[in-house]
């Protein structure tokens, strides 16, 4: 009869051999399985083979191979648990590193040949493919194994790791799948017992002949002490046999490599500051949970070995000595070690004297100096790592929400709640025949399905409502916020891994029940319940709990649903206090008046009260009833102007389907919000203020007419009134807004007179920043226009300044100019007006040489000049003024019409300016159209040429900043001229041209087609720049790139004569590692002779760009340390993304990963005062 196929345990991908055989060959033929199978099998799991030898004298040989058979493991669950991180492993380990995957592939490709079982003993060999140019290699394997457990292995790769390695594994599934085709022999001494003497005796020449240098010096010793009479080997009874099966004494439990756990332990604690670390160790954390949910004996064994080790990290004695406190991962992993320790104690499936002999370890270890203190002030009186198990009785008093001391149940650093739901739940599951152990077959994480499994003794009921019951116990209880960062964020995190639980639940009708019970309860539980009516001050926020029970209770019970989340939308830490000499009505409060711990997660717990109140909003749409509850409730307890007009926002979105008609009410609470918003920030002006009233307009607008007139009519208490006249008035009568509206002309109108109506009370109120865009406003309206233009007139008496008065003047109304000058001279502030002799013009005077025009007539004129002889000393705008007045006035009239002035006498005779020379005089002399006009023939137009050419010269030289590129540009037909203006640019640029003018002329070479020139000026260019670390916008930055990519496009010599000058002129960080990225692509332009080549991508980590990559890693460390001195909060997402730069930086370095990690422990240490960006830091980085 052939053996059967192996029985595959749920959640194991089968092979087809397993599939057809099903539980075995007999029963796939519709028959029983045999009586035989069916004991052996019972025997295999539980006894040893040496118990079956002294129970009975004699065991046939069929009745020896059917428990020898049976007993090798028959799942491959087990197999997959000893060599992968995880039974449902993270993103990133679905590939071929995993063992199991790796021995997987290996067993379907036939990798698997000469298979042989002697007794308890296999082996076989394993052919796995050499990598490109590499030859096969071979492996023997050999496993050991007793009671479906492997006991030991051995494989020629030499593996040095916590799991089976890959060739393990594809044995040992050979074995399950193909356990037909497996040799199977008795164990060798029954072999042996079979043969007479000269038998024996050749047995054993042959085997010492096949292995004589292995095997020969050690036969001569067992052959000596033989023939000893009284040696120890005589002494023995019989002789070991390594294919027979463990002893009846030997521990039966699965081969566990304990020193290569240590070491990884050690090693990983020992990188403890890195993000790959931390994973495994929490990898390995979770190894040790599906040992204990598989009851296998070393998950606790595991669990020691790992314990021991974290007693022994060096950096415990160095923070002890220190006085300081664990880093945040830190604090995490003993968290869930401590976690862990629960599991084990309070597990039902171990006997009691391992229970005895675990907790004396935990006591023997919390006698330690070096072992921690739980963290967050918890009343906690047993040792660190030694769980109490009072907490647990009191979890199971259904129906209570009393508590008995301060602290909560969920964020307790040993998560009682946790433990137990994830307890009561892993009863429950239920897991389907096809699940796979790696789901790589669909996109989408299978859900996880749970049945009701009944409590024995308690009739109705069953522990997936117990589990819905405790966590809901838990989440319900009012607690203290603990004190400090980390505690405090362990409360939330505790709490999203209970709701993730519970929301993988799916409910009947029967756990609808057990949340309606539980809802009523947490609303009439009194001041020990998070939903009572008394709540204390210090006490968690129910928030995130709260939108759990709304969502899942709204199907079912919506007014239950509601006044749960209206009554957790509470925040108490943000109200007033009580008043002084009123007694406390809390009972919790005389116990925890003392305690007032600084609220770290306030933010992260404003925001679920956000995300609380806009589930609510959105089911409540098309119930007004609801909705104006619930915008009660976020008027009183939302105290976020951010959070508001977010909610403001989603309101109005819900309100506005593309596909169906908006809901008035909504729209209408979404205005509301929007209006508290405007009130709450008018006085305490925020970045986003513009976009606020801007939604304010566009949400008034979707409304109606109405209401968007009603805020022009209230604007006093919601803007300023610069943004009520140029974004409110504005907005509101744009021709978009006017076609939304769909008015007729005289609400049209109607609308108009009130945006002009607000324009000009703004324009009273704030005549400096609103008479313009009143003006504007009133333009079509004369009344209007002339009400805000005295308006502007009366604020120039009253003292406004004169650079406003030319703003409005220079809009279209003349007649304040005088004001203007009478405001620069003889109005208030002359002091400070008055340009004095020497001093340039600033640019508030510039409009005054359009206004000192005679475009009015003389009249005018004459009365203008005493004005701007008393208003202005400045030498060079007079004479301005003066050859402006010479020219013909090329405005209007007085009356408006077109009229020619004569010219006004002048008063003196210049020449041109170099610039006026080079740029007009020397370039309209020799345009085409000048050459055929003058009819020059070829000598006298060339005498033209260099006439104009030695003209540009000339120019150069004398303002070389102004006239080397128009000159360069001019000689470029005369090789003599050129190479004269280029050497003008170098003499200059020794002599101080600046930085910006050599960059202009370096493109001019480039576009010439001379880069080598080019190159050269842009060095000179570099030498005279300095961009400074905060200078990222530097009118600068492309002139530099330019330069470096046409360094990087001569060639490597270049490129390296230029890193020095980058690195002494640049230190702007990002800066430097654009550039560093630019390089370490290939070159993209033309080489030394102007040919295309294709150059080598260039290392960051060899020269010449080491010393770049070098410079940049130095700013982002210099920048960072000058940006924290002077942080605010506001810039703490912009400094993240700049250490996200940073990082990307770092990793060019091949030790990059270790200097970040360096340089971000370094920035914890010195600004850990920061808490809160360092909480973001350790968030986005580890």
């Amino acid at each position: 009869m052939d053996p059967p196929a192996a029985k595959r345990s749920r959640g194991c991908p089968a092979g087809p051999e397993e599939r057809n055989a099903g539980a075995g060959a007999v029963r796939g033929r519709g028959r029983p399985e045999a009586l035989l199978d069916l004991s052996a099998k019972r025997v295999a799991e539980n006894w040893a083979f040496e118990q079956v030898e002294e129970r009975f004298s004699r065991v046939p040989e069929p009745v020896q191979k059917r428990i020898v058979f049976w007993s090798f493991p028959r799942s491959e669950r087990e197999i997959c648990m000893y060599s992968s991180l995880g039974y449902q492993p993270p993103e990133g380990e679905h590939d071929t590193r995993v063992p199991f995957t790796r021995g997987l592939h290996l067993l379907q490709s036939g990798a698997v040949d000469r298979v042989l079982q002697v007794g308890f003993h296999l082996s076989g060999n394993v052919r796995e493919p050499g990598g490109p140019g590499e030859p096969e290699r071979l492996y023997h394997v050999s496993i050991s194994f007793d009671r479906c457990k492997i006991t030991s292995v051995t494989c020629g790769c030499d593996n040095r790791d916590l799991f089976y390695c890959a060739h393990v594994v594809a044995l040992s599934l050979h074995r399950i799948r193909h356990a037909h085709q497996v040799e199977l022999r008795l164990p060798i001494s029954e072999t042996l017992s079979q043969m007479n003497r000269d038998q024996l005796q050749k047995f054993v020449q042959y085997l010492i002949s096949a292995h004589h240098t292995e095997v020969l010096p050690t036969a001569q010793r067992l052959a000596d002490e033989i023939l000893l009479l009284g040696s120890e080997i005589n002494l023995v009874h019989g002789a070991p046999d390594p294919t027979a099966g463990a002893g009846i004494e030997d521990a039966n439990c699965w081969h566990l490599d304990e020193e290569q756990i240590q070491e990884q332990v050690k090693q990983l604690l020992s990188n403890g500051g890195y993000y790959g670390a931390s994973q495994q160790l929490r990898s390995m954390f979770c190894k040790v949970r599906e040992m204990l949910r598989m009851r296998d004996s070393n998950g606790a064994r595991m669990l020691i070995l790992m314990t021991e080790q974290f007693l022994q990290d060096p950096r415990l004695a160095l923070w002890r000595q220190q006085g300081a406190g664990m880093t945040d991962k830190c604090r995490q992993l003993w968290d869930e070690l401590g976690a862990l320790w629960v599991c084990v104690i309070l597990s039902p499936h171990c006997r009691p004297e391992e229970r005895t002999s675990w907790l004396q370890l935990l006591s023997k270890w919390d006698k330690l100096d070096v072992c921690p203190l739980e963290e967050g002030n918890y009343s906690f009186d047993g040792p660190s790592l030694q769980p109490t198990a009072a907490l647990i009785p009191e979890l199971l008093q259904k129906g209570s929400t009393c508590i008995t001391n301060m602290e909560g149940w969920v964020g307790h650093p040993l998560d009682p709640i946790g433990c137990l739901c994830r307890a009561l739940l892993e009863a429950c599951r239920l897991e389907e025949e096809t699940l796979a152990i790696y789901p790589d077959s669909g996109p989408e994480k299978r859900k996880v399905a749970y049945q009701h499994v009944p409590v024995p003794g308690s009739p109705g009921e069953s522990y997936l409502a117990m589990a819905l019951e405790v966590a809901l116990l838990g989440l319900g209880q009012q607690r203290a916020l603990p004190e400090g960062l980390y505690a405090q964020d362990k409360v939330v995190r505790n709490e999203e891994q209970l709701l993730a639980l519970l929301e993988e639940v799916e409910l009947d009708e029967r756990l609808v029940q057990v949340l309606r019970k539980q809802a009523g309860q947490l609303l009439e539980g009194g001041p020990f319940s998070g939903f009572g009516e008394v709540l204390f001050r210090e006490s968690v926020p129910m928030h995130t709990c709260a939108r759990y029970l709304f969502t899942a209770l709204l199907p079912h019970d919506p007014d239950l649903a509601y006044r749960l989340a209206l009554r957790a939308m509470r925040l108490p830490v943000l109200e007033t206090a009580f008043a002084a000499g009123e007694p406390p009505s809390n009972p919790l409060d005389s116990i925890m008046s003392n305690r007032f711990p600084r609220w770290f997660i306030l933010g992260h717990l404003e925001t679920r009260q956000c995300e609380l109140a806009s589930a609510m909003l959105t089911a409540a749409k098309g119930d007004p009833k609801w909705l104006h509850a619930v915008l009660g409730s976020i008027q009183q307890n939302i105290h976020s102007p951010a959070l508001l007009f977010k909610l403001a926002q989603d309101a109005c979105k819900t309100a506005t389907p593309a596909s169906a008609p908006p809901d008035t009410t909504l729209l209408g609470i979404a205005l509301e919000l929007g209006l508290q918003v405007m009130r709450m920030t008018l006085n305490t002006m925020t970045w986003r203020r513009r976009e606020m009233v801007r939604w304010l307009v566009s949400c008034a607008t979707e409304i109606g007419p109405q209401a968007l007139m009603n805020i022009m009519q209230n604007w006093y208490s919601l803007f300023t009134p610069v943004e009520a006249a140029t974004i409110v008035a504005v907005t509101g009568t744009t021709h978009a807004t006017l076609l939304r509206l769909q008015l007729d002309a005289a609400r049209r109108e109607e609308l108009w007179a009130c945006a002009r109506t607000l324009a000009l009370q703004c324009a009273m109120k704030d005549p400096q920043n609103c008479a313009l865009p009143a003006l504007t406003l009133c333009e079509k309206n004369q009344a209007a226009f002339e009400a805000a233009y005295q308006i502007v007139l009366d604020a120039a008496a009253g003292g406004l300044g004169h650079a406003h008065l030319f703003t409005v003047a220079l809009h279209g109304a003349p007649l304040p100019a005088a004001a203007g000058l009478q405001a620069g001279g003889a109005g208030p502030g002359a002091a400070q007006h008055r340009l004095q002799p020497g001093q340039p013009p600033g640019s508030q005077w510039r409009s005054l040489g359009l206004l000192a025009q005679p475009l009015l007539g003389r009249h005018e004129l004459s009365a203008i000049v005493p004005l701007i002889i008393r208003s202005i000393h400045c030498a060079p705008m007079l004479s301005d003024i003066l050859r402006r007045w010479t020219l013909s006035a090329p405005g209007l009239g007085p009356l408006g019409a077109r009229r020619a002035a004569k010219p006004l006498a002048p008063t003196g005779h210049s020449l041109f300016t170099p610039v006026e020379a080079a740029t007009i005089v020397a370039v309209t002399g020799t345009t085409h159209a000048t050459l055929l006009r003058l009819q020059l023939d070829a000598a006298r137009r060339e005498e033209l040429w260099a006439c104009a050419r030695t003209l540009a010269l000339q120019c150069a030289m004398k303002d070389p900043q102004n006239c080397a590129l128009p000159a360069l540009t001019l000689c470029e037909k005369n090789q003599a001229a050129f190479e004269a203006a280029y050497q003008i640019v170098l003499d200059a640029a020794a002599g101080g041209l600046g930085h910006a003018h050599l960059f202009t002329v370096a493109r001019y070479m480039e576009h010439r087609g001379l880069p080598l020139r080019a190159y050269k000026l842009a060095t000179l260019a570099l030498a005279q720049l300095s961009i400074a670390f905060n200078q990222d916008s530097h009118p600068a930055v492309n002139d530099v790139l330019w330069a470096c990519s046409l360094s990087h496009s001569l060639g490597r010599h270049e490129l390296s004569a230029i890193v020095p000058l980058i690195i002494r002129s640049i230190h702007c960080a990002p800066m430097l590692s654009d550039i560093l990225r630019r390089w370490t692509l290939s070159a993209p332009g033309l080489g030394p002779l102007g040919a295309r080549r294709a150059a080598k991508p260039l290392g960051a980590d060899r020269a010449p760009l080491c010393q770049l990559l070098d410079a940049a890693v130095a700013a982002y460390i210099t920048t960072s340390h000058s940006r924290l001195t002077h942080i605010s909060p506001r810039h703490y997402s912009d400094f993240i993304e700049f250490l996200g730069k940073a990082r990307e930086t770092f990793l060019l370095a091949p030790d990059g990963h270790l200097q970040f990690a360096q340089f971000l422990e370094n920035l914890k240490q010195t600004y850990k005062g920061k808490k809160k960006l360092m909480l973001l830091v350790r968030e986005r980085f580890g």
